[in-house]
Protein backbone atom coordinates (compact mmCIF):
# COMPACT_ATOMS: atom_id res chain seq x y z
CA UNK A 1 0.00 0.00 0.00
CA UNK A 2 1.37 3.43 -0.94
CA UNK A 3 2.05 5.41 2.11
CA UNK A 4 -0.37 8.54 2.73
CA UNK A 5 0.79 11.66 2.65
CA UNK A 6 -0.36 14.09 4.59
CA UNK A 7 -0.13 18.01 3.48
CA UNK A 8 -0.48 20.86 5.51
CA UNK A 9 -1.24 23.87 3.19
CA UNK A 10 -1.07 27.57 5.09
CA UNK A 11 -2.55 30.16 4.17
CA UNK A 12 -2.18 33.53 4.81
CA UNK A 13 -4.33 34.91 7.89
CA UNK A 14 -5.09 38.71 7.42
CA UNK A 15 -4.99 40.31 10.82
CA UNK A 16 -6.40 43.64 11.42
CA UNK A 17 -3.63 46.79 11.93
CA UNK A 18 -2.95 47.35 15.59
CA UNK A 19 -5.06 50.67 16.25
CA UNK A 20 -2.70 53.11 17.25
CA UNK A 21 -2.35 54.80 20.46
CA UNK A 22 -4.13 57.90 21.39
CA UNK A 23 -1.73 60.23 22.74
CA UNK A 24 -2.66 62.01 25.41
CA UNK A 25 -4.71 65.80 25.25
CA UNK A 26 -4.50 68.39 27.42
CA UNK A 27 -7.36 70.70 28.06
CA UNK A 28 -5.73 73.06 30.14
CA UNK A 29 -8.08 72.54 32.81
CA UNK A 30 -7.21 69.50 35.70
CA UNK A 31 -10.42 67.76 36.78
CA UNK A 32 -10.37 65.97 39.44
CA UNK A 33 -12.23 62.15 39.48
CA UNK A 34 -13.63 59.44 42.20
CA UNK A 35 -12.26 56.17 41.11
CA UNK A 36 -13.77 53.16 42.17
CA UNK A 37 -11.43 49.99 41.31
CA UNK A 38 -12.05 45.87 42.19
CA UNK A 39 -11.23 45.72 45.89
CA UNK A 40 -8.01 43.85 45.93
CA UNK A 41 -5.92 46.02 43.50
CA UNK A 42 -2.72 46.83 44.21
CA UNK A 43 -1.71 50.21 44.50
CA UNK A 44 0.75 50.01 41.81
CA UNK A 45 -1.78 48.67 39.14
CA UNK A 46 -4.11 51.10 40.48
CA UNK A 47 -1.87 53.95 39.83
CA UNK A 48 -1.16 51.82 36.02
CA UNK A 49 -4.65 51.64 35.07
CA UNK A 50 -4.63 55.34 35.62
CA UNK A 51 -1.78 56.48 33.89
CA UNK A 52 -2.77 54.86 31.38
CA UNK A 53 -6.19 56.57 30.82
CA UNK A 54 -3.96 60.08 30.95
CA UNK A 55 -4.92 60.47 34.15
CA UNK A 56 -2.72 60.84 37.50
CA UNK A 57 -3.46 58.99 40.48
CA UNK A 58 -3.10 61.62 43.91
CA UNK A 59 -4.73 59.64 46.74
CA UNK A 60 -5.64 55.84 46.82
CA UNK A 61 -7.50 53.93 49.38
CA UNK A 62 -6.24 49.78 48.98
CA UNK A 63 -8.35 48.88 51.68
CA UNK A 64 -11.51 49.65 49.16
CA UNK A 65 -10.48 49.64 46.25
CA UNK A 66 -11.07 53.43 45.55
CA UNK A 67 -8.97 56.25 44.53
CA UNK A 68 -8.64 59.88 43.41
CA UNK A 69 -7.62 61.41 39.97
CA UNK A 70 -6.50 64.23 38.00
CA UNK A 71 -6.69 64.82 34.19
CA UNK A 72 -6.62 67.65 31.83
CA UNK A 73 -7.66 64.78 28.70
CA UNK A 74 -11.09 64.98 28.11
CA UNK A 75 -11.16 61.08 27.82
CA UNK A 76 -10.30 60.15 30.72
CA UNK A 77 -13.78 58.88 32.12
CA UNK A 78 -14.05 56.54 28.65
CA UNK A 79 -10.57 54.90 29.12
CA UNK A 80 -11.35 54.35 32.50
CA UNK A 81 -14.61 52.83 31.00
CA UNK A 82 -18.30 53.11 32.46
CA UNK A 83 -19.29 52.77 35.79
CA UNK A 84 -16.01 53.40 37.37
CA UNK A 85 -15.34 57.20 37.49
CA UNK A 86 -17.51 60.31 38.87
CA UNK A 87 -16.29 64.12 38.51
CA UNK A 88 -17.76 66.30 40.96
CA UNK A 89 -16.31 69.55 39.31
CA UNK A 90 -17.83 68.13 35.89
CA UNK A 91 -21.10 67.57 37.41
CA UNK A 92 -21.41 70.89 39.13
CA UNK A 93 -19.58 73.20 36.52
CA UNK A 94 -22.94 74.90 35.31
CA UNK A 95 -23.14 75.51 39.21
CA UNK A 96 -20.56 77.41 40.68
CA UNK A 97 -21.28 78.87 44.36
CA UNK A 98 -19.04 81.56 45.76
CA UNK A 99 -17.00 81.58 48.45
CA UNK A 100 -18.28 82.69 51.36
CA UNK A 101 -16.57 85.16 53.55
CA UNK A 102 -14.03 84.11 56.02
CA UNK A 103 -14.53 84.32 59.45
CA UNK A 104 -13.22 86.18 62.36
CA UNK A 105 -10.80 83.89 64.85
CA UNK A 106 -12.48 83.85 67.91
CA UNK A 107 -10.77 85.88 70.92
CA UNK A 108 -11.44 83.08 73.76
CA UNK A 109 -12.02 86.39 76.44
CA UNK A 110 -14.81 87.63 74.08
CA UNK A 111 -16.91 85.13 74.38
CA UNK A 112 -20.02 85.47 76.92
CA UNK A 113 -18.96 83.38 79.92
CA UNK A 114 -23.04 83.57 81.14
CA UNK A 115 -24.88 79.93 81.40
CA UNK A 116 -26.71 79.20 79.05
CA UNK A 117 -27.95 75.86 80.13
CA UNK A 118 -31.50 76.51 80.91
CA UNK A 119 -32.12 77.52 77.05
CA UNK A 120 -31.00 73.49 76.35
CA UNK A 121 -34.74 71.98 75.87
CA UNK A 122 -32.93 69.71 73.57
CA UNK A 123 -30.50 68.62 75.99
CA UNK A 124 -33.41 67.60 78.41
CA UNK A 125 -35.42 65.59 75.54
CA UNK A 126 -32.29 63.17 75.19
CA UNK A 127 -31.62 63.11 79.57
CA UNK A 128 -28.23 64.10 78.55
CA UNK A 129 -25.40 65.10 79.39
CA UNK A 130 -23.96 62.05 79.60
CA UNK A 131 -20.40 60.69 80.76
CA UNK A 132 -17.49 61.51 78.12
CA UNK A 133 -14.28 60.26 77.92
CA UNK A 134 -11.60 61.42 76.68
CA UNK A 135 -10.13 58.09 75.46
CA UNK A 136 -13.33 58.40 72.86
CA UNK A 137 -12.74 60.43 70.00
CA UNK A 138 -15.88 61.44 67.66
CA UNK A 139 -14.77 62.37 64.02
CA UNK A 140 -16.81 65.58 62.88
CA UNK A 141 -17.16 65.23 59.34
CA UNK A 142 -18.23 68.89 58.65
CA UNK A 143 -16.70 72.10 57.91
CA UNK A 144 -13.99 72.19 60.33
CA UNK A 145 -14.33 73.57 64.02
CA UNK A 146 -13.23 76.14 65.48
CA UNK A 147 -10.46 75.59 68.34
CA UNK A 148 -10.07 78.39 70.07
CA UNK A 149 -13.78 78.53 71.38
CA UNK A 150 -13.77 78.60 74.76
CA UNK A 151 -16.43 75.42 75.27
CA UNK A 152 -14.19 73.03 72.93
CA UNK A 153 -10.74 73.78 72.90
CA UNK A 154 -10.11 71.11 75.36
CA UNK A 155 -11.88 68.98 73.99
CA UNK A 156 -10.40 69.16 70.00
CA UNK A 157 -8.40 66.41 69.50
CA UNK A 158 -5.48 68.41 67.08
CA UNK A 159 -3.89 65.13 66.36
CA UNK A 160 -6.49 63.56 64.56
CA UNK A 161 -7.75 66.24 63.05
CA UNK A 162 -7.56 66.72 59.32
CA UNK A 163 -8.28 68.54 55.95
CA UNK A 164 -10.13 66.25 53.79
CA UNK A 165 -11.42 68.80 50.96
CA UNK A 166 -9.30 68.32 48.05
CA UNK A 167 -9.91 64.13 48.48
CA UNK A 168 -6.48 63.15 50.08
CA UNK A 169 -6.14 63.83 54.44
CA UNK A 170 -4.27 67.00 54.97
CA UNK A 171 -2.98 66.92 59.07
CA UNK A 172 -2.04 70.76 59.31
CA UNK A 173 -4.41 73.30 61.19
CA UNK A 174 -5.18 75.81 58.22
CA UNK A 175 -6.54 72.42 56.84
CA UNK A 176 -9.06 71.25 59.60
CA UNK A 177 -10.11 74.65 61.38
CA UNK A 178 -13.18 76.33 60.20
CA UNK A 179 -12.82 78.94 57.85
CA UNK A 180 -15.94 80.50 56.27
CA UNK A 181 -19.18 78.32 57.89
CA UNK A 182 -19.74 77.89 62.36
CA UNK A 183 -21.66 74.55 60.98
CA UNK A 184 -19.16 72.24 62.29
CA UNK A 185 -18.63 74.22 65.21
CA UNK A 186 -22.39 74.00 66.21
CA UNK A 187 -22.03 70.19 65.96
CA UNK A 188 -19.25 70.19 67.70
CA UNK A 189 -20.14 71.81 70.65
CA UNK A 190 -23.74 69.75 70.29
CA UNK A 191 -21.35 66.59 70.98
CA UNK A 192 -18.97 67.73 73.45
CA UNK A 193 -19.42 71.01 74.47
CA UNK A 194 -17.72 71.18 78.04
CA UNK A 195 -19.87 70.91 81.14
CA UNK A 196 -17.81 74.15 83.20
CA UNK A 197 -21.52 76.47 83.93
CA UNK A 198 -20.94 78.73 81.20
CA UNK A 199 -22.32 78.80 78.40
CA UNK A 200 -23.89 75.38 76.80
CA UNK A 201 -23.44 71.99 77.54
CA UNK A 202 -22.88 68.86 75.18
CA UNK A 203 -24.27 65.41 74.77
CA UNK A 204 -21.23 63.88 75.70
CA UNK A 205 -18.73 66.54 78.15
CA UNK A 206 -15.37 65.23 78.08
CA UNK A 207 -15.47 63.49 74.64
CA UNK A 208 -12.92 64.75 72.42
CA UNK A 209 -14.14 65.66 68.87
CA UNK A 210 -11.57 65.89 65.92
CA UNK A 211 -12.38 68.35 62.93
CA UNK A 212 -12.72 66.79 59.50
CA UNK A 213 -12.87 68.76 57.30
CA UNK A 214 -15.27 67.50 54.50
CA UNK A 215 -17.34 70.82 53.28
CA UNK A 216 -15.22 73.02 51.43
CA UNK A 217 -15.56 77.16 51.55
CA UNK A 218 -18.30 77.18 48.87
CA UNK A 219 -20.15 75.02 50.71
CA UNK A 220 -20.12 72.19 48.83
CA UNK A 221 -19.19 67.82 49.67
CA UNK A 222 -17.75 65.85 47.41
CA UNK A 223 -18.01 62.25 47.11
CA UNK A 224 -14.16 62.30 47.11
CA UNK A 225 -13.83 64.28 50.42
CA UNK A 226 -16.22 62.28 52.45
CA UNK A 227 -14.78 58.54 51.55
CA UNK A 228 -11.15 60.49 52.94
CA UNK A 229 -12.64 61.35 56.14
CA UNK A 230 -14.43 58.03 56.40
CA UNK A 231 -11.02 56.88 56.04
CA UNK A 232 -9.13 58.90 58.09
CA UNK A 233 -11.51 58.08 61.04
CA UNK A 234 -11.48 54.36 60.66
CA UNK A 235 -7.40 54.51 60.15
CA UNK A 236 -7.10 56.59 63.67
CA UNK A 237 -9.84 54.33 65.43
CA UNK A 238 -12.30 56.52 66.08
CA UNK A 239 -15.51 55.71 68.10
CA UNK A 240 -17.97 57.89 66.07
CA UNK A 241 -18.27 59.84 63.36
CA UNK A 242 -20.95 62.13 62.52
CA UNK A 243 -21.98 63.44 58.82
CA UNK A 244 -24.38 66.60 59.45
CA UNK A 245 -24.39 66.70 55.84
CA UNK A 246 -25.73 65.16 51.87
CA UNK A 247 -23.20 65.08 49.22
CA UNK A 248 -24.23 67.67 47.16
CA UNK A 249 -22.91 68.17 43.87
CA UNK A 250 -26.03 67.37 41.79
CA UNK A 251 -29.05 68.57 41.97
CA UNK A 252 -32.79 66.57 43.43
CA UNK A 253 -32.21 63.82 45.73
CA UNK A 254 -34.90 61.58 43.33
CA UNK A 255 -33.39 61.48 40.26
CA UNK A 256 -31.27 58.47 39.17
CA UNK A 257 -27.95 58.60 36.94
CA UNK A 258 -25.17 55.81 36.54
CA UNK A 259 -22.43 58.27 37.56
CA UNK A 260 -24.37 58.66 41.16
CA UNK A 261 -23.57 54.73 41.23
CA UNK A 262 -20.23 55.03 41.04
CA UNK A 263 -20.41 57.53 44.16
CA UNK A 264 -22.96 54.61 46.11
CA UNK A 265 -20.44 52.38 45.90
CA UNK A 266 -17.73 54.03 47.03
CA UNK A 267 -19.33 55.89 50.00
CA UNK A 268 -20.50 52.04 50.91
CA UNK A 269 -17.29 50.68 50.53
CA UNK A 270 -16.13 53.75 53.00
CA UNK A 271 -18.60 52.75 55.45
CA UNK A 272 -18.17 49.18 55.83
CA UNK A 273 -14.49 49.62 56.09
CA UNK A 274 -14.88 52.12 59.01
CA UNK A 275 -17.97 49.64 60.68
CA UNK A 276 -15.35 46.88 60.18
CA UNK A 277 -12.93 49.04 62.18
CA UNK A 278 -14.85 49.63 65.22
CA UNK A 279 -16.40 53.04 63.98
CA UNK A 280 -20.39 54.14 64.65
CA UNK A 281 -21.48 56.38 61.34
CA UNK A 282 -24.06 58.75 62.20
CA UNK A 283 -25.24 60.66 59.92
CA UNK A 284 -28.45 63.56 59.10
CA UNK A 285 -31.29 62.70 57.10
CA UNK A 286 -31.63 65.54 55.47
CA UNK A 287 -33.85 68.34 55.15
CA UNK A 288 -35.80 68.04 52.17
CA UNK A 289 -38.81 66.61 53.70
CA UNK A 290 -38.40 63.52 51.33
CA UNK A 291 -38.99 59.49 52.14
CA UNK A 292 -35.84 57.79 51.39
CA UNK A 293 -35.19 54.66 50.23
CA UNK A 294 -32.48 52.32 51.16
CA UNK A 295 -29.22 52.73 49.06
CA UNK A 296 -29.15 49.29 47.51
CA UNK A 297 -32.99 50.40 46.03
CA UNK A 298 -32.48 52.31 42.98
CA UNK A 299 -35.64 54.40 41.29
CA UNK A 300 -36.34 56.03 45.08
CA UNK A 301 -34.77 59.24 46.91
CA UNK A 302 -31.28 58.78 48.72
CA UNK A 303 -29.45 60.76 50.38
CA UNK A 304 -25.32 59.54 50.74
CA UNK A 305 -24.00 58.87 53.11
CA UNK A 306 -27.58 58.84 55.39
CA UNK A 307 -29.08 56.09 53.15
CA UNK A 308 -26.11 53.79 53.28
CA UNK A 309 -26.13 50.44 55.25
CA UNK A 310 -24.37 50.38 58.40
CA UNK A 311 -24.52 54.06 58.94
CA UNK A 312 -26.87 55.55 62.00
CA UNK A 313 -29.60 57.85 60.16
CA UNK A 314 -31.22 60.34 62.26
CA UNK A 315 -34.51 62.29 61.84
CA UNK A 316 -35.17 65.53 63.04
CA UNK A 317 -38.44 66.52 65.54
CA UNK A 318 -39.32 70.07 67.41
CA UNK A 319 -39.64 70.49 71.09
CA UNK A 320 -43.49 68.83 70.59
CA UNK A 321 -41.39 65.81 69.16
CA UNK A 322 -43.08 65.30 66.38
CA UNK A 323 -41.00 64.80 62.69
CA UNK A 324 -40.09 68.63 62.16
CA UNK A 325 -41.62 69.99 58.39
CA UNK A 326 -38.58 69.70 56.82
CA UNK A 327 -36.75 66.35 57.86
CA UNK A 328 -36.49 63.35 55.62
CA UNK A 329 -37.75 60.20 56.37
CA UNK A 330 -38.40 56.69 55.24
CA UNK A 331 -38.82 53.56 56.67
CA UNK A 332 -35.58 50.79 56.48
CA UNK A 333 -33.33 54.49 56.68
CA UNK A 334 -33.79 56.17 59.70
CA UNK A 335 -32.72 54.36 62.54
CA UNK A 336 -33.49 57.08 65.28
CA UNK A 337 -35.08 60.71 65.95
CA UNK A 338 -33.49 63.58 67.70
CA UNK A 339 -34.13 67.36 68.41
CA UNK A 340 -33.35 69.33 65.57
CA UNK A 341 -35.89 72.28 66.43
CA UNK A 342 -38.76 73.33 64.33
CA UNK A 343 -41.39 75.96 64.27
CA UNK A 344 -39.37 79.15 66.42
CA UNK A 345 -37.24 76.88 68.41
CA UNK A 346 -33.83 75.73 67.41
CA UNK A 347 -30.92 74.08 69.22
CA UNK A 348 -28.57 76.36 70.94
CA UNK A 349 -24.66 75.20 70.66
CA UNK A 350 -21.55 77.34 69.95
CA UNK A 351 -20.25 79.02 67.21
CA UNK A 352 -17.07 80.96 66.61
CA UNK A 353 -17.22 83.89 68.52
CA UNK A 354 -20.12 82.84 70.89
CA UNK A 355 -23.18 80.73 70.86
CA UNK A 356 -26.35 81.03 68.13
CA UNK A 357 -29.01 78.83 67.46
CA UNK A 358 -29.83 76.64 64.00
CA UNK A 359 -32.30 74.41 63.21
CA UNK A 360 -32.22 70.97 61.18
CA UNK A 361 -31.14 67.46 61.29
CA UNK A 362 -27.72 69.10 61.16
CA UNK A 363 -28.54 69.48 64.84
CA UNK A 364 -30.59 66.18 65.33
CA UNK A 365 -27.73 64.12 63.80
CA UNK A 366 -24.92 64.84 66.55
CA UNK A 367 -27.10 64.26 69.55
CA UNK A 368 -27.23 60.67 68.19
CA UNK A 369 -23.30 61.04 68.08
CA UNK A 370 -22.80 62.19 71.37
CA UNK A 371 -24.89 59.44 72.83
CA UNK A 372 -22.94 56.54 71.02
CA UNK A 373 -19.61 58.43 72.60
CA UNK A 374 -21.54 58.06 76.03
CA UNK A 375 -22.14 54.38 74.70
CA UNK A 376 -18.53 53.84 73.68
CA UNK A 377 -16.98 55.54 77.63
CA UNK A 378 -19.34 52.73 78.95
CA UNK A 379 -18.55 49.69 77.10
CA UNK A 380 -14.91 49.70 76.02
CA UNK A 381 -13.90 47.21 73.15
CA UNK A 382 -17.77 47.13 71.61
CA UNK A 383 -17.69 46.33 68.17
CA UNK A 384 -19.73 49.30 65.66
CA UNK A 385 -22.40 47.00 65.61
CA UNK A 386 -22.76 46.06 69.72
CA UNK A 387 -23.09 50.11 69.82
CA UNK A 388 -25.57 50.79 67.47
CA UNK A 389 -28.02 47.69 68.83
CA UNK A 390 -27.17 49.33 71.73
CA UNK A 391 -27.97 52.68 70.28
CA UNK A 392 -31.59 51.07 69.17
CA UNK A 393 -32.28 49.22 72.50
CA UNK A 394 -31.83 52.57 74.96
CA UNK A 395 -34.22 54.44 72.37
CA UNK A 396 -37.95 55.54 73.81
CA UNK A 397 -39.83 54.22 71.12
CA UNK A 398 -41.74 57.35 69.35
CA UNK A 399 -45.30 56.26 67.43
CA UNK A 400 -46.14 57.44 64.45
CA UNK A 401 -48.84 60.54 64.77
CA UNK A 402 -52.56 59.70 63.93
CA UNK A 403 -52.55 62.72 61.91
CA UNK A 404 -49.66 64.54 59.88
CA UNK A 405 -51.42 67.85 58.53
CA UNK A 406 -49.01 70.76 59.43
CA UNK A 407 -50.70 73.30 56.94
CA UNK A 408 -54.24 72.38 57.95
CA UNK A 409 -55.17 72.03 54.82
CA UNK A 410 -56.84 68.48 55.00
CA UNK A 411 -53.96 66.75 53.35
CA UNK A 412 -51.31 64.66 55.02
CA UNK A 413 -47.99 66.00 54.75
CA UNK A 414 -45.97 62.68 54.71
CA UNK A 415 -47.03 59.17 55.56
CA UNK A 416 -45.31 57.45 58.57
CA UNK A 417 -45.04 53.65 57.68
CA UNK A 418 -44.57 51.12 60.87
CA UNK A 419 -45.36 50.83 64.18
CA UNK A 420 -44.41 52.05 67.22
CA UNK A 421 -41.44 50.22 68.20
CA UNK A 422 -39.94 50.75 64.33
CA UNK A 423 -41.07 53.52 62.05
CA UNK A 424 -40.36 55.71 59.25
CA UNK A 425 -40.51 58.70 60.84
CA UNK A 426 -38.52 58.23 63.95
CA UNK A 427 -36.79 54.49 63.52
CA UNK A 428 -36.12 52.89 66.50
CA UNK A 429 -37.60 55.67 68.26
CA UNK A 430 -35.94 58.99 70.90
CA UNK A 431 -32.46 58.92 71.32
CA UNK A 432 -31.09 58.29 75.29
CA UNK A 433 -28.17 59.33 76.40
CA UNK A 434 -28.44 57.02 79.36
CA UNK A 435 -30.36 53.69 80.13
CA UNK A 436 -32.60 55.50 82.87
Amino acid sequence: MAAACAVLVMTPVRTAAAEPERACADSGRDVRYLVVFDRDTPSAAARDQVSAACGDLTGYYPQIGVGVATSGDPGFAPRMGPGRVYSAQDERRTGQRSVRPGLRATTPSDVPAADRSGEQWNLAAVGGPGAGSPDVVVGVLDSGIDPDHPDLAAAVDRDDSAGCVGGVADPNERAWRATTSGHGTHVAGIIAAADDGRGITGVAPGTRVASVKVIDDRGLVTPEAVVCGLMWAAEHRMAVTNSSFAINTWGPSCTWSPAREVVREAISRAVAYSASRGTVNVAAATNDAVELTPASRAGGCDALPAAVRDVVTVSAVGPDEVKARYSSYGLGVVDLTAPGGDGGSCVLSTTPGGYGELCGTSMAAPHVAGAAAVLAAERPGSTARQLRRALAERARPVPCPADYDLTGDGRQDAFCAGYTGYNGFYGHGMVRVSAG
